[in-house]
Parts: structure tokens; C-alpha cells; sequence
């Protein structure tokens, strides 16, 4: 394992992780892994499948908490605040860490109601604020000009790549200060996700992005660091270009020469 001090320093670490492990019953998923995500730059997941990168992943906003006969030890910051703690209000948590999934999920709702869910829930009624907030998340997402002459058509109408887009736009709505993505280009085609892979390039100087991908092109692609996963333990994390150029761990240079995975 390699420590996150090693690589980036804790007052730059958004999220820090600290001797973090988790379980599904009687199963180690997560091996006392230690790493820091530095805030606004892209951090990659990469690793085989089943080697705890989302795990790790919805540790972050507690999305595990869902799953019955879950437990975490060690400690998990974000920004300082320990995530795991009884006093964490885990709705707040939820707005500050907003999750894209693998397959775009709009709600069955206009293009206009699905971006403004996330604010009414907080509190938002105004529909002059209403509507500045859907604009400026669409425009965030690169979505506006295609959508603003059709706010309310459904959602579900959209391609796949305006629709994974507007799950963005739906994040970015409710002002996160992280956002998650669980493999988010995996089901689109190669020009949808190069519009995806450009709009994070831009909001990641607002945001910080934490990203799982199997495709190590991706990461390599657009990330600023990368985090190799293994049978549940962080193997290697370094800036992407030293782990991809120079890789210290023997597993991460089989991995990322495609030697097994």
C-alpha cells in the first residue's frame, strides 16, 4: 500500500482516507487504504473488477450505508468533517458529494423538472431562482444549447450521451464541492464520450472529481492522479503520468501493459 502523504499533501486533500476498511458481512472489500484526493484535479480509479474501486467510491457519500450488513472501520474525512460519524447529517453529505452513475438514470420527468429536483428537495421554490439554477447547470454541461428551445420534453427522449449530461446537470444543480463518477462514458459511444471526457476537463477547476473507469485510455486521458486497486488495497497512487510512464508496483505495470485484468 502506499500512503496518500507520500504523494500529495493532507492540507491540499479534499477527501483523506486513514487506515480506511470496509465489509460486506464477512467479506474485506476495502484493506486499511490510505490516499488522499486532492481537491480540483481528476482522480482515477482504475484496477480488475471486484477490487474495491467503487467501494471505495460510494464510502465517500455513504451510498453503502444502502446495503445491509455493511460495516466501515478506520477513518474518512471530507474536508476535514469525519464522514462516518453519528453527528453527519448524511442528506447534507449527499449535496456536497454528488454520484453520476454507470448508466444514465433521468427521472421519467421533463428536461426542466429533473435539474430542478435536487434544489426543490433543499428548499428552492423561487421560479426566477428556479430557472437560473437549470440554465447555469445545464450550461455547465454543455447541454443548454441543445435543449433550451425543449426544457419541457421528457428526459427520457434525450440520447444517451444528452442524457448522461443532464444527470450531470442534475448534480451540478445542488452546488456539490465533489463529484463521483461510477464508470459514467461505459454504455456511451465514442463521440458521446468525448463530450463527456471534455466537460470534466472544464469543471474540474470548480470541482473535484473522483472517477472510476476500466478503460485506462480514459484515465490516462484526463485524469491528474490515478489510484490502482487490487484484491482491495491500493496498490499504487501517483500522478497519472509517472503511474502510467513509470509504475514503481510490478502488479500496477503488468495491469496497465495488459497482463491480466
Amino acid at each position: 500500500m502506499v500512503e496518500a502523504a507520500h504523494v500529495i499533501s493532507p492540507p491540499n486533500a479534499r477527501v483523506l482516507a486513514e487506515d480506511l476498511s470496509f465489509y460486506y458481512g464477512d467479506f474485506q472489500a476495502l484493506k486499511h487504504i490510505n490516499m488522499s484526493v486532492i481537491a480540483n484535479n481528476i482522480t482515477a480509479l482504475i484496477g480488475p473488477s471486484g477490487c474495491g474501486k467503487s467501494t471505495f467510491l460510494r464510502c465517500i457519500n455513504r451510498m453503502n450505508d444502502l446495503i445491509p450488513d455493511t460495516r466501515m472501520e478506520g477513518n474518512l474525512f471530507l474536508d476535514n468533517a469525519e464522514i462516518n460519524s453519528p453527528n453527519i447529517d448524511v442528506v447534507a453529505l449527499r449535496r456536497k458529494v454528488g454520484m453520476v452513475f454507470q448508466r444514465p438514470n433521468p427521472f421519467p420527468k421533463s428536461i426542466y423538472e429533473n435539474v430542478a429536483f435536487g434544489p426543490r428537495i433543499h428548499g428552492v421554490k423561487n421560479r426566477e431562482q428556479l430557472d437560473e439554477i437549470v440554465r447555469q447547470a445545464l450550461s455547465q454541461a454543455f447541454l443548454w444549447e441543445e435543449v433550451k428551445d425543449k426544457l419541457w420534453q421528457s428526459a427520457l427522449a434525450l440520447s444517451g450521451g444528452q442524457q448522461q449530461r443532464l444527470c450531470i446537470a442534475r448534480v451540478l444543480a445542488v452546488e456539490p464541492d465533489v463529484i463521483l463518477m461510477d464508470e459514467p462514458t461505459a454504455s456511451l459511444d465514442p463521440t458521446a464520450t468525448y463530450r463527456i471526457e471534455e466537460l470534466l476537463d472544464t469543471l474540474k477547476a470548480s470541482y473535484t472529481i473522483v472517477i472510476v473507469t476500466h478503460s485506462l485510455s480514459q484515465a490516462a486521458r484526463i485524469s491528474d492522479y490515478t489510484a490502482f486497486f487490487m484484491i482491495g488495497e491500493v496498490m499504487e497512487y501517483e500522478e497519472t503520468a509517472k503511474l502510467f510512464q513509470t509504475p514503481t508496483h510490478p502488479q500496477t505495470e503488468n495491469y496497465i501493459r495488459g497482463r491480466f485484468g
